[in-house]
């Protein structure tokens, strides 16, 4: 029998009573391809592409051609009530976060030898940054709004959180253990925190580090991994009846897994998973076993750890359910400067050789990664992140030309949260010269990623209320349930079969501004300011 799920607690009455309701809009798109209701934003997009074909006569010049599709989108402009469920609820990232929410929901302030601080979310992409709308029709400069306008968007404050740990230490003792939060603010949220106990998770010891044993004493009993899928559906189904939610999204911050193993007739198609699940083949991840669930429940499901959760069965299995997934592995600090150090270099012409990237600290994350399966799985997802950037450039490098690139991690109790990143990037410049560039990075680990566990929630609730619809298509449908669109807060984006990855971080945040405006008719934003220079 499931235990009672837990939630953190609700707001107050009064706050309950007023807690989806969106501020007022601060802006409305004056256009015949725009058209607003009470319930929705219809527009009219028409985007532009261009295509490049190569002639079959050799030395022939390439076949450069404008092309034009029109798209018409609609938003819902409802924000459901939304829950957010944490696989790892009861580590460093999932408490913090917790305890983080309730001091922004309540105002509480605590002390440091700094003075005073206020709760606030800064880190977050929706609740601390802003995007340029347009120009002023007067004075020609930008008008920027908060990024969480451009579309209505759930509030952090309004989410409801649960989840799972194989650790059965409640909230208030998982923040305790992380020594993430200030003391003083930790005294503050104690005891609602201690009120908050994670459900049983599924634990297959041979796909995290054997280190994590002693933690182990919150698990579903046996072996029978169709039993596990069935569990965590129904915890999914307790917790949105008990708390009245419209929409649930899962989210995995729980540990590191090894990298399954692709096998034909497994984990290949919907139909083998789905099989491979019900005779509880050994090659079946936790992780897996909760975004089946999550998918066979219709809550999108994100994978933010490195293992390659989404085996392809998973992905046919969630586009036949439209059900969005996406991942993997939060981009938080190292990564983030790489996917812009790395294209800032390639576009300035100059040719990076070599990347050294080496991390040390000390939270459980770090404890997990100093197994070697376990740290194979970070070291791919780091790795690949200058690929795209690499291959935009055939004048810098040859056909299968690539820096050297080495990832380096290291477990270092004492430094705990406070992660330590050092990388060196050695460019060819100039007529054979070397140009290096070395930085040393202190990332406060859970304090960079707390924030993107919410942007990841925000952005796929609202994917979940965009549909498109093209001239040859009778009915509105939703985005492709892999969320590239969410590659900006990701280390290894996961995207539909058969399309590129990005990984420069400016193109995938000029991504998600466009086809957010696109949602509105508005054009996609341009640098060009030709009023300027004409």
């Amino acid at each position: 029998m499931s235990p009672a799920p837990a939630s953190v607690s609700k707001p107050s009455a009064s706050a309950a009573a007023t807690s989806n309701t969106q501020p007022a809009e601060i802006f409305k798109v004056v256009s015949p391809n725009v058209v607003y209701s009470e319930e929705e934003i219809r527009s009219t997009y028409t985007y532009r592409d261009v295509k490049v074909s190569k002639p079959d006569t050799p030395g022939a010049p390439l076949q450069v051609t404008p092309v034009e599709t029109t798209y018409q989108f609609k938003l819902d402009k409802k924000v459901p009530k939304v829950g957010l469920m944490l696989v790892g609820w009861g580590g460093n990232n999932g408490s913090t976060l917790t305890a983080s929410i309730i001091a922004n929901r309540q105002n509480i302030s605590w002390r440091t030898k700094d003075g005073v601080q206020q709760p606030n979310y800064i880190g977050s992409l929706t609740q601390s940054s802003t995007l340029r709308l347009g120009s002023d029709a007067e004075t020609g400069a930008d008008v920027h709004i908060p990024f969480n306008q451009i579309l209505p968007m759930a509030r952090p404050n309004d989410l409801v959180l649960g989840g799972w740990d194989i650790s059965a230490a409640d909230l208030g003792s998982a923040m305790e253990r992380a020594r993430v939060l200030e003391w003083d603010l930790q005294r503050q949220v104690l005891d609602q925190m201690k009120e908050l106990k994670p459900l049983p998770a599924v634990y297959y010891p041979d796909f995290i580090a054997a280190n994590q044993e002693a933690r182990a004493d919150n698990v579903l009993p046996g072996t029978d991994k169709q039993a596990h899928v069935d569990e965590i559906r129904k915890n999914i189904r307790d917790f949105k009846e008990t708390n009245g939610l419209e929409r649930v999204i899962v989210l995995w911050t729980a540990n590191t897994e090894r990298f399954a193993e692709i096998i034909p007739g497994v984990n290949d198609t919907a139909s083998n998973l789905l099989g491979s699940i019900k005779s509880s083949h050994s090659e079946i991840a936790p992780s897996t076993v909760f975004a089946v669930a999550s998918i066979l429940e219709g809550s999108p499901f994100i994978n933010g750890s490195p293992q390659n959760t989404f085996v392809p069965g998973l992905i046919a299995l969630a586009t036949e359910h439209k059900v969005h997934i996406g991942g993997d592995d939060f981009k938080s600090g190292q990564t983030k400067i790489k996917s812009v150090l790395v294209d800032f270099l390639v576009s300035a012409g100059l040719k990076p050789i070599s990347i050294t990237s080496y991390n040390h600290l000390g939270n459980n994350d770090g404890k997990n990664l100093s197994a070697p399966e376990q740290f194979r799985s970070k070291e791919i997802s780091k790795s690949n992140v200058v690929d795209d950037m690499v291959a935009s450039n055939d004048i810098l490098y040859k056909k299968g030309e690539h820096p050297d690139h080495v990832v380096v991690i290291k477990y270092v109790p004492a430094v705990g949260d406070s992660k330590r990143a050092l990388d060196e990037y050695v460019s060819e410049i100039f007529m054979g010269g070397r140009n290096t560039i070395s930085l040393y990075n202190v990332c406060e680990d859970s304090l960079l990623a707390s924030p993107l566990i919410l942007d990841l929630a925000i952005l796929t609730e609202l994917m979940t209320r965009i549909e498109y619809k093209t001239g040859d298509m009778s009915e509105y449908a939703p985005f492709h349930s892999v969320l590239s669109i969410l590659s900006y807060l990701l280390k290894a984006p996961a995207v539909p079969p058969g399309t590129p990855v990005v990984n420069a971080l400016a193109k995938q945040r000029s991504a998600m501004e466009n086809i957010f405006r696109a949602c509105i008719g508005l054009p996609p934003q341009s640098d060009m300011m030709l009023e300027t220079r004409l």
